[in-house]
């Protein structure tokens, strides 16, 4: 007799590869299908109503429509809904009781990835969505001395930023990163730290490259030598990777799935090729970290050099702990941290680990941290489009509201983006720290 299927999330969610380069992907008359037969699932069922945006709006539109149900909203609006999915995964991770192996096959974010795709290649981006998502671009021509000076001036001009939210709809009251003068490639290339000392532990080898990102390499430099320094402090053989280009997320969240492979096939070769020499792999933002961890393997089951990468990769706190566990995480800490409001990003919390940055903060003595598990609404661009701004400002106000009522000595993300947009929404003039930076402090290095 056969055994009945278990109920979603009874057992762990399993995940199809995505089959992007079928034709059958763009096929718009089936996109509209599977988008009416989940949208009609996901209004039946609601518990997802409060991680972002998208789900409101396809409940809204369903409770205003003539019949009360999903037959009578205007297919047309299913795009509305697209619009405020930024694939934070959460709904698939965390809350949906329908994900695979439950019959019903409910995959909301890659629903909504095939959805922007279609989009896409029917009708290409905007510019200014263009441009948010060309990180790399951008930071090569910005990120550089005195340009990148007249740039953030430029930023923080109130008539310069109302003439750019109305030319271009980046909105005038929402945080844009800064530029740095002098890259982390620049800060870190030929440096190494512990050469010739590695130590494999637990899964680890010991020896660690760096993945700079576009964020952390043209905005955030000293997020770079931050880690440096702790796992130099740790005793953790450390570089930076080489060369590198975009991980592609940003182009994912557009539906721009060629880009996607254009990053993959820059970025691949070196990252397998370290993998293949014995490197562990880490990065400073979670979102790059997941694109190696999980997307760039369901977009490519079948290409070895990917799946490699994504087993070298991990977490920067991820990786000390999972060294700790065998007594390899030096504890003589220096200086105590206080009371600490750490936000666990979305795209960190979907990979999986456990709450790993908050475990090891709390090692420190005298140290209380508190940890904010909602999503910030950030996104990377989001929460920069001027027609998307008040979403943000809405999914925002809950973390702000709980750092406030803590009232922490330090508060901050591993995603320092999300960190940004809190301080932008704070009114205490206190500055977000990445966490990574506050282990440093701890240690007194």
């Amino acid at each position: 007799m056969a055994t009945p299927p278990k109920e979603g999330n009874l057992q762990a969610p399993t995940r199809h590869a995505l089959d992007w380069n079928n034709p059958e992907f763009y096929d718009e008359e089936a996109l509209e299908k599977e988008l009416e037969r989940v949208f009609d699932l996901c209004h039946g069922c609601r518990r997802c109503v409060s991680l972002c945006q998208a789900f409101p709006t396809l409940f809204d539109l369903v409770d205003e429509s003539p019949t009360f149900e999903l037959d009578g909203v205007d297919k047309k609006d299913f795009q509305k809904v697209v619009d405020h999915c930024y694939l934070c995964d959460l709904c698939y991770m965390t809350k949906c009781p329908y994900t695979p192996p439950h019959e019903w096959n409910i995959d909301f974010p890659h629903l909504m990835l095939r959805a922007k795709a279609v989009k896409y290649k029917k009708q290409g981006a905007k510019f200014r969505d263009r441009i948010l998502t060309s990180t790399d671009m951008m930071g090569k021509a910005l990120a550089r001395p005195v340009v990148s000076n007249i740039v953030n001036s430029v930023n923080r001009v109130p008539v310069l930023r109302n003439l750019l939210d109305r030319s271009m709809h980046i909105s005038h009251s929402a945080w844009l990163p800064e530029y740095a003068a002098k890259t982390m490639h620049a800060r870190l290339e030929g440096k190494d730290a512990n050469k010739g000392k590695a130590e494999a532990v637990n899964g680890t080898t010991g020896k660690v490259a760096l993945y700079a990102t576009c964020y952390g390499n043209y905005s955030e430099p000293l997020t770079g030598e931050d880690i440096f320094a702790v796992y130099k402090h740790n005793g953790i053989e450390i570089k930076i990777v080489e060369k590198e280009k975009c991980c592609g997320m940003p182009k994912l969240e557009l539906g721009d799935l060629e880009a996607v492979k254009r990053a993959k096939e820059a970025n691949i070769p070196q990252l397998a090729r370290l993998a293949e020499e014995g490197w562990d792999i880490i990065a400073p933002v979670p979102s790059c970290a997941l694109m190696y961890r999980q997307e760039l393997p369901l977009m490519f089951p079948d290409d070895e050099d990917v799946q490699k990468v994504a087993k070298a990769f991990f977490d920067p706190f991820e990786y000390l702990m999972l060294r700790h566990k065998e007594g390899k995480l030096n504890t003589d800490f220096k200086n105590p941290l206080g009371k600490v409001s750490y936000h666990a990003a979305c795209h960190q919390r979907v990979q999986n680990m456990g709450q790993k940055t908050r475990e090891l903060l709390a090692l420190v003595p005298d140290t209380e941290v508190k940890i904010i598990e909602r999503c910030s609404g950030h996104d990377g661009t989001y929460a920069v489009k001027s027609e998307f701004r008040a979403a943000s400002e809405k999914i925002v106000r809950p973390v702000v509201r709980q750092v406030k009522d803590f009232a922490p000595d330090h508060y901050g993300s591993d995603c320092p983006m999300a960190g940004h947009h809190i301080e932008n929404s704070l009114d205490t003039g206190q500055k977000t720290e990445h966490p990574i930076t506050l282990l440093r402090k701890a240690y007194g290095i």
